[in-house]
């Protein structure tokens, strides 16, 4: 008999539903931390910001190249998702554009470090890549049609010399306090814009 008044498999997807919680709470406060302290950053600190112990996280992510894969693909999901997302509510398709351009700028400058934690895992960030470019080249592409479409910005340009140039364009920004890659992104963005 069960005295908790649900059944054994109700009490399952419950346990599901809080691990999934308690991984989504761990990436986001991974994706924070690193955001300020880098990859490197005391596991500790991790659990803090997630509110859960750090053999919680060690549960999940038995490595630190682990952990710093699991956020990455997170992030990259979650920017992957956002496209979509802006381009419906947007106001118009080169603003959410914009927008998007933003979370890739903000995803780019965080991944700083992420080569030296996969380091010798080369077979582990060539899949990583290829799950980057599989996930955002059509998002991008995406964006650049709408916006073509609607008139807003100059056709045929592509979704993958884009990314390229907006990456190029973040190196070094977590290293230098003056040197601001979301101004110089904007910059590159606005010249997408059709000349009357």
């Amino acid at each position: 008999m069960n005295d908790g008044g649900q059944s054994p498999g109700s009490s399952a997807r419950s346990n599901r539903k809080d691990a999934r919680r308690n991984r989504q709470a761990l990436l986001d406060a991974a994706a924070a931390v690193f955001v300020t302290s880098g990859v490197e950053a005391p596991v500790r600190d991790i659990s803090a910001k997630a509110g859960v112990g750090v053999a919680t996280i060690y549960r999940h992510f038995p490595t630190r190249a682990d952990l710093v894969v699991a956020v990455y693909r997170h992030q990259i999901d979650a920017c992957a998702e956002a496209g979509p997302t802006l381009l419906a509510a947007g106001p118009t398709p080169y603003a959410a554009l914009g927008r998007w351009v933003d979370l890739f700028v903000d995803f780019l400058v965080t991944k700083h470090g992420l080569a030296a934690a996969m380091q010798g895992d080369s077979t582990g960030f060539e899949a990583l890549h290829a799950y980057f470019l599989e996930r955002l080249l059509p998002v991008c592409t995406q964006l650049l049609e709408a916006a073509a479409a609607s008139g807003e910005i100059r056709s045929g340009l592509d979704a993958y010399h884009l990314m390229r140039g907006i990456g190029n364009l973040c190196i070094g920004a977590e290293s230098d306090p003056r040197y601001d890659a979301r101004r110089l992104v904007a910059l590159l963005v606005a010249g997408l814009r059709q000349s009357n």
